[in-house]
């Protein structure tokens, strides 16, 4: 009995202990969010003083109005999102296909082709910035869209790996059921695989559009014009020349705002994308 006891004690203080450790991981994890909401709330003086205020002797509101006020800002996230929804539109479709040939079809070099994909991997993007500069440029694609959504339209390698595990662990016998019925294989995969695997889907529209929507890079080497910035690239205006000085609160301000798309989409699908990276990195 008191053997019995003292397990059950242990394992409540364990508990306790658990959870201890993993609130004080989760406010060590959320001080920069703290931080950041808190100064949206300031005024300028108060970002300034030493120590730090946590809470703002009063709340200053304006800083979000000033934000659309002096800055082009709803158009930077209508922006943001034509170029996260092209992004997601163009990674889906390319990289499911490209998974479930990859997966499921048989042909000469698929094993080399599948390998020679992986070690794009291994490449870093700044590689080929100047020579897509010079083809966008070459053919008038410049302050567009296009050179940012069209080449999603060609693949990304770790999403196309993501697909193959998905499509590899569906049941071979749904497969030849559906050839016996007559199936082409484009049906095949739009009709059965596809359904089955919004797991995957999720996973990589989820990170398609975190990419997308936080990307400065590409914005900055090919949009000129404000009216085509992204939030990302739009946000630079508060800590440039546009301003004698940087107006943290104002800047904290425009962050929060675009962090709430991030937030909200990640709430709305963290099920299914959980999902989607267990069972990707299970199957074989």
């Amino acid at each position: 009995m008191y053997k019995g006891l003292g397990i059950a004690r242990g394992r409540w203080l364990g508990a306790i202990a658990t959870y201890v450790v993993l609130f004080a991981g989760a406010v060590v994890l959320m001080l920069p969010f703290f931080w950041m909401l808190s100064t949206s709330l300031k005024t300028l003086d108060e970002v300034n003083t030493w120590p730090i205020t946590w809470i703002p002797r009063q709340l200053v509101w304006q800083n979000y109005a000033d934000v659309f006020e002096l800055t082009p800002f709803a158009r930077f996230i209508l922006n943001s999102i034509i170029l996260a929804a092209g992004g997601i539109i163009g990674s889906v479709i390319s990289c499911s296909i490209t998974g479930f040939g990859f997966a499921r079809l048989r042909f000469p070099g698929r094993s080399f082709l599948f390998f020679v994909m992986l070690t794009t991997l291994m490449m870093p993007a700044w590689v080929v910035i100047v020579p897509h500069f010079m083809m966008f440029n070459a053919i008038g694609w410049l302050d567009t869209f296009l050179p940012i959504i069209v080449p999603s339209f060609f693949g990304n390698a770790f999403y196309i790996f993501l697909f193959r595990q998905y499509f590899l662990g569906i049941p071979k016998e749904l497969e030849d059921a559906a050839r016996v019925d007559g199936c082409s294989t484009f049906r095949i995969f739009w009709q059965i695989f596809l359904p089955m695997s919004l797991p995957v889907v999720a996973t990589v529209a989820i990170f398609a559009f975190f990419y997308y929507w936080n990307d400065l890079l590409y914005p900055l080497v090919y949009f000129r014009s404000q009216q085509n910035f992204p939030v990302s690239l739009g946000m630079r205006m508060f800590q440039t020349a546009n301003f004698n000085v940087i107006h943290y609160p104002r800047m904290m301000a425009a962050a929060l705002m675009s962090l709430i798309p991030c937030v909200l989409l990640f709430s709305v699908a963290q099920r299914l994308f959980i999902q989607g990276v267990v069972i990707t990195g299970v199957e074989k």
